[in-house]
């Protein structure tokens, strides 16, 4: 990435502009600031529960003043994936919500072999039965693509499981590593970008391993917010940001420090 020239901003949403329905402090402020600080802002989101519309319109609700283009998921990807290798049946497990952004994938046909899993956000639908229907599915040869890799994520009554934990149950038994396109994957940051039409980016999130790591080893600063999920243990286990601070409000002065023009 190049060291000077017109910057970026890449931000997680949910754990870094609110927790629920509620708006982290100062979160509104800050996002006006980092417009008006970097050359484009992109809202980089791992949720697999909604479709883009939907956390648009979420974000619409809780005061932000962004657009729709500025919103990038996961499952944008998993259909360029999924195009790229000319795939012809594809067994989507995601939530309701979500399957508008994947309407265009051919669904495999009851009892027939697929091309490809493509993993999501079930919620409480990760039953034994589903999850042995997808292996099955990947023993008889399809690839898994998960839209993310997340261990865990924070709901309103705490911590719970999210798609990586059972993409990794997927994997185990199948022995195949699955295809990850949301963070923490390089494409997905490069793809970020690229939409910004920019060679330079930050990246803000509350997940040392996704969001930071991720940007990281793409070659992005990362900086780690106090706020959503953020547990210390799991950054000084995992990864060690470009910077941590308290909240979102911090990062418009940070960012004016440590990025040269």
């Amino acid at each position: 990435m190049p060291s000077s020239g017109p910057f970026g901003v890449l931000l997680d949403i949910d754990g870094v502009l609110y927790v629920g329905d509620e708006p982290i402090k100062g979160a509104h402020e800050a996002f006006s600031e980092l417009r008006e600080l970097s050359a484009g802002v992109r809202l980089v989101t791992n949720t697999t529960s909604r479709s883009r519309r939907d956390v648009f319109e979420h974000l619409a609700t809780l005061g932000f003043d962004v657009t729709l283009d500025e919103v990038l998921t996961p499952a944008a990807m998993a259909v360029r994936h999924c195009r790229e290798r000319g795939y012809g049946s594809v067994s989507v497990l995601v939530s309701e919500r979500l399957r508008e952004d994947l309407a265009s994938l051919e669904p495999v046909a009851p009892g027939q072999p697929a091309d490809a899993v493509v993993l999501g956000d079930l919620g409480e639908g990760f039953t034994a039965e589903v999850l042995n229907g997808a292996f099955r599915l990947l023993m008889d040869g399809a690839e898994l693509v998960a839209l993310q890799h997340n261990r865990y994520w924070r709901r309103t009554d705490g911590l719970a499981l999210d798609v990586g934990a059972y993409s990794a149950a997927l994997e185990y038994a199948s022995g195949q590593e699955a295809v990850v396109v949301g963070k923490p994957a390089e494409e997905f940051f490069l793809a970020a970008m690229a939409d910004m039409g920019l060679e330079r980016a930050v990246m803000v999130g509350d997940d040392a391993e996704a969001d930071v790591g991720g940007a990281m080893t793409a070659g992005l600063p990362g900086v780690l917010v106090r706020t959503g999920k953020y547990r210390e243990d799991a950054v000084m286990a995992r990864v060690t940001p470009t910077a941590i601070v308290d909240s979102i409000g911090d990062v418009p002065s940070l960012l004016a420090r440590i990025l040269p023009e």
